[in-house]
């Protein structure tokens, strides 16, 4: 009998905290998120109601050259761009009774595309979602500001903090 080693799959993962006391450092925080964000990308967004997760998205969109209006897909469950031959889309789960309504908006369609897919409150979709290439989670600060902090298993070596 031969020896068989187990396989192993060795991922490169990563955290990474920052603070962030204004809109603008979120627009910013959110621009660099191009850095790590390429197709195809599943972003997870979590975070109280008014934590900042639609503007982080805005940022993004903004980095990415779009100059229209970013509006929270609260009430539309999602929003779709297409910047350049990019695609992304942004889902609000928010307002889900159940994961299976992902069904009916779509959700397979998109999963399916080459795209940057961004999800706030995935937690509520969690039987039709893969899992996250990058999740990033906001938490209010005591004396106002945000902590967010980025885990994710889509860096190249060259990326750290200090590139972000």
């Amino acid at each position: 009998m031969g020896f068989f080693a187990p396989l192993i799959k060795v991922r490169k993962t990563f955290m990474l905290t920052f603070s962030v006391f204004s809109e603008e450092e979120m627009l910013s925080l959110g621009a660099r998120f191009i850095l790590l964000c390429q197709p195809p990308c599943v972003i997870y967004l979590k975070g109280n109601l008014g934590a900042g997760k639609t503007t982080l998205v805005r940022g993004f969109l903004n980095g990415l050259g779009y100059q229209g209006v970013v509006k929270s897909p609260s009430y539309t469950l999602l929003e779709q761009y297409e910047i350049g031959d990019k695609k992304i889309y942004h889902f609000d789960l928010y307002r889900l009774y159940s994961s299976e309504e992902l069904n009916f908006i779509g959700v397979r369609d998109c999963l399916n595309d080459d795209a940057i897919i961004f999800v706030e409150w995935p937690e509520k979709g969690n039987l039709f979602l893969p899992s996250a290439n990058l999740e990033c989670k906001i938490e209010f600060l005591e004396k106002g500001g945000r902590i967010v902090e980025l885990r994710g298993n889509k860096c190249s070596n060259e990326i750290n903090k200090s590139s972000l």
